[in-house]
């Protein structure tokens, strides 16, 4: 799965890199990017990851429309993918609930002026995800996210997530097998971690 996850992540990294002209005999002169505000990138991008909780709760389904780009490639825990449109109507109709979602860990590494990767932890306590028939399932863990954001029109977006449970530290819960739902709300979780998110409804194992 982990693999999974980096090589999903690699192909959005990519698509973060804009098609070099390659007819040299008519390019102007390269001229030097201007160096991005790293630090200015960094605390806008965490603010995002640190708001995915309050998204959830709230049903922000507005913030995850803004958020998201619409080519957004999540991928869950499971192992399958998702995109926005299902984010959207998770968000909507309330099917993620938790007691406790806490992000922490977070670390943004900036590529340049318009895309940066953020690597975070969710802790999800009591989480429940609600599928179609009503049955919930336990997202209950600890997750590892990882998110690419690509500046678009000025703005930050999320345009990949990757989402893995992870084995937490002596007597925390660790993740349901069956649990599918991204952390992030998504996303991603969100879940997405997110983020993470930030999720398509989970399989029955």
């Amino acid at each position: 799965m982990a693999a999974l996850a980096v090589f999903a992540l690699a192909v959005v990294v990519a698509g973060c890199t804009p098609a070099q002209n390659t007819n040299t005999a008519t390019a102007p002169a390269a001229t030097p990017e201007p160096t991005p505000d790293k630090a200015a990138i960094a605390a806008e991008l965490t603010k995002i990851e640190n708001d995915w909780p309050r998204i959830l709760k709230e049903r922000d389904a507005a913030a995850v429309r803004r958020i998201e780009a619409d080519d957004a490639v999540l991928v869950y825990p499971d192992g399958s993918l998702g995109g926005k449109e299902q984010d959207v109507k998770d968000i909507e109709a309330g099917n993620i609930s938790y007691d406790e979602w806490n992000v922490s860990e977070i670390n943004v590494k900036v590529l340049d002026a318009d895309c940066a990767v953020v690597s975070l932890f969710i802790d999800v306590k009591k989480g429940k995800y609600k599928l179609p028939n009503g049955q919930l399932n336990d997202i209950s863990g600890r997750y590892r996210s990882v998110d690419t954001f690509a500046r678009r029109n000025g703005q930050w977006q999320l345009v990949g997530s990757a989402a893995v449970p992870v084995k937490g530290p002596a007597g925390s819960a660790s993740p349901t097998p069956a649990a599918s739902a991204s952390p992030k709300s998504s996303p991603a979780a969100r879940p997405s971690p997110t983020r993470r998110s930030p999720p398509p409804p989970p399989t029955n194992q």
